[in-house]
């Protein structure tokens, strides 16, 4: 098995050890477009089973230290737009390797959030839907695991970067507790 394992900035990558599977790292950069560009590109030339983006992540509802492992994603920039055709939601099965994990879904958008007022989800970013989207389209399963950073409204973008140390550590801890996919 092939897995694309991606995830935003340099600062987030950890490394995964996933039993009877070739792991193939992608930093796809911030944002969508870049998210979504990069994905494609490693699909394309990688063809892999799955793709597992990992990383960081605001909340209104969890606290720091939290992981999320989202398989419903929304776009918060699309959301606004009321236009038939324009998908601003999507959702993947559950993997039964995170059967025992906090499932949510994933707000993303080409900001980062200080107020949440009319945010709706479990966590945000601003890549997940745009490489959930690439994956819908090419047809392979995709799961986002986010570690909670900041508290939306409560923390700053500095404390957002003070946590990146501690998310590197808590998605190390989590997948060495919780991946064999087979």
């Amino acid at each position: 098995m092939k897995i694309l394992l991606v995830y935003a900035i340099p600062e987030e990558k950890i490394e995964i050890n996933i039993p009877n599977a070739e792991v193939i790292y992608v930093e796809t950069g911030m944002g969508k477009v870049n998210a979504a560009m990069n994905t494609m590109r490693a699909i394309c030339e990688y063809h892999p089973d799955m793709v597992i983006s990992f990383g960081t992540a605001g909340t209104i509802n969890h606290k720091v230290g939290d992981i999320i492992v989202c398989n419903r994603f929304i776009d918060r920039d699309l959301r606004k737009v009321k236009i038939d055709g324009v998908n601003s939601e999507i959702e993947f099965e559950k993997f039964e390797n995170f059967s025992n994990s906090i499932w949510g879904t994933c707000n993303t958008g080409d900001s980062f959030i200080t107020q949440g007022a009319d945010i709706e989800g479990d966590v945000i970013d601003m890549e997940a839907f745009a490489e959930a989207e690439v994956c819908r389209k090419m047809g392979i399963p995709f799961v986002s695991v986010k570690y909670v950073t900041d508290v939306v409204g409560q923390n700053s973008v500095k404390d957002w970067y003070d946590k990146i140390a501690d998310a590197r550590e808590g998605l190390k801890e989590f997948f060495y507790d919780n991946v064999s996919i087979k």
